[in-house]
C-alpha cells in the first residue's frame, strides 16, 4: 500500500521494516492538553518533537501549533492540540523528546514569549500524563523593567539549546510556567534489540 513520508508517497510494506532493515517503532498519540500558572492568559503554545540520528520519522508531523485560549474559567488555558507520530529507530541513543514554546497574544496583537520548555517522550507503553515546566531567559534589571512597562524581553537565538542541554547550564533563567502533556506510547520490535518494554 502506499504511505507518505515527510509528503513523498513511499510503496511497500510497513510492519517494522523500514528501506528493508527491520527497526524498533514508536507511536506516540495524545495531546497538548493545556497551560498553567503563567503570568498571564491568552496563551498559545507551539511544540516540536526532536530526537538523534538514529531515529526517523515514518508518519506524523513533527511540530505544530496550538490555537489561542483566553481561559474563562479559571487560569487554565485548554488546548486540546493534537500529537500522533510513528517513529522508527535502529537504537536507543537520541531518546524522543517534546520541546514547547508558550507563547502569549495581547490585545493589540502582540506575541510575547512567556517560556521554554522539554519533556522526554516515556520509554514505558501505556497513557502517561507529563507536566512540562517551563522557564524564560532573565535579563538584566533594565531588562526586566523595559518588558513589565512595554512587554518583550530576552529570547533564545536558536531554540535548540532548551532540548540540548549544551549551554543550557549557563542561561540566568526564571521560572515560567507548565505545560501539561497526555502521551500514549505504542513500543513495537524493541524485544529484537534487546529492550524490554
Amino acid at each position: 500500500y502506499q504511505r507518505r513520508v515527510h509528503g513523498e508517497p513511499v510503496f511497500g510494506s510497513w510492519g517494522g521494516v523500514l528501506n528493508g532493515l527491520a527497526m524498533a517503532e514508536l507511536h506516540i498519540i495524545g495531546a497538548l492538553q493545556g497551560g498553567t500558572r503563567f503570568p498571564a492568559a491568552s496563551l498559545f503554545c507551539k511544540w516540536q518533537m526532536v530526537f538523534g540520528p538514529a531515529w526517523r520519522c515514518v508518519e506524523g508531523a513533527l511540530h505544530g501549533q496550538t490555537q489561542v485560549d483566553e481561559p474563562q474559567d479559571g487560569e487554565t488555558a485548554k488546548w486540546g492540540h493534537p500529537i500522533d507520530v510513528h517513529l522508527a529507530s535502529k537504537g536507543l541513543q537520541g531518546w524522543p523528546k517534546i520541546s514547547v514554546e508558550v507563547w502569549h497574544y495581547d490585545m493589540f496583537g502582540r506575541c510575547e514569549l512567556y517560556g521554554y520548555g522539554f519533556c522526554h517522550v516515556p520509554t514505558t507503553p501505556g497513557m502517561h500524563e507529563l507536566e512540562c515546566v517551563c522557564w524564560r531567559p532573565a535579563g538584566s534589571v533594565m531588562d526586566e523593567a523595559k518588558a513589565f512597562f512595554i512587554g518583550g524581553g530576552p529570547q533564545l537565538v536558536s531554540s535548540s539549546i532548551v532540548h540540548s542541554g549544551a549551554d543550557r547550564s549557563r542561561l540566568h533563567t526564571v521560572s515560567a510556567g507548565v505545560v501539561k502533556l497526555r502521551l500514549g506510547v505504542i513500543a513495537r520490535n524493541f524485544a529484537r534489540f534487546g529492550v524490554e518494554t
